[in-house]
């Protein structure tokens, strides 16, 4: 590693030891963007430093602008997540400038962050592979029973979607899905 994808690590993972939401004794920013490491670097482990910056300031401070700040329903959430994106790449983007990154690789990863080329910008999609995964291996199990069956389904059909096919095919591969979970990732 550079010291400048060293000292864009630190810097994110010093923001996010703020959080003061706990999860498993650690602040649960800091843990989720370690868990975003750890899975990049089982999924993709020739990342570029701005895939491995992108992945873990992905919830960089998520907890400064709360969901209940935002409408309720759908399109608020969309809201919100529009608006946690934009912060997350300009608060990373930050970073990365003081740790001396040139303006188009900010860009890049502000471009990752905004999830902006899904499906069309390799890094991107990678990103959203790991930001599955991450969810699939360590959230899903937990959230999963505070809704609805339907709603349940329309949420793991979403994040098959989202996915490339190697992901899909490798989620597949990892995850012991049950019927019409499994379905949804063979689509």
């Amino acid at each position: 590693m550079t010291d400048r994808v060293v000292k864009a690590l630190a810097a994110i993972d010093a923001a996010n030891d703020l959080d003061p939401t706990l999860e498993d004794g650690a602040p649960a920013a800091r843990l989720y963007g370690e868990r975003m490491t750890a899975e990049l670097e089982r999924l993709f482990p020739a990342a570029s430093e701005g895939l491995q910056i992108a992945a873990r300031g992905q919830h960089i401070e998520r907890w400064l602008l709360p969901r209940k700040d935002f409408p309720e329903g759908r399109q608020g959430y969309l809201e919100w997540r529009r608006e946690q994106g934009r912060r997350h790449a300009a608060r990373v983007g930050a970073i990365m400038a003081e740790a001396g990154y040139s303006e188009d690789e900010v860009a890049q990863v502000e471009k990752m962050l905004r999830k902006e080329g899904i499906k069309r910008d390799a890094e991107v999609q990678a990103l959203e592979d790991v930001i599955c995964f991450t969810f699939l291996r360590h959230y899903f199990a937990p959230f999963a029973p505070s809704q609805e069956p339907e709603a349940l389904l329309k949420i793991v059909e979403k994040t098959a979607r989202k996915m490339s096919a190697e992901g899909r095919a490798r989620a597949l591969a990892e995850f012991d899905l049950p019927e019409p979970f499994a379905a949804a990732f063979r689509a």
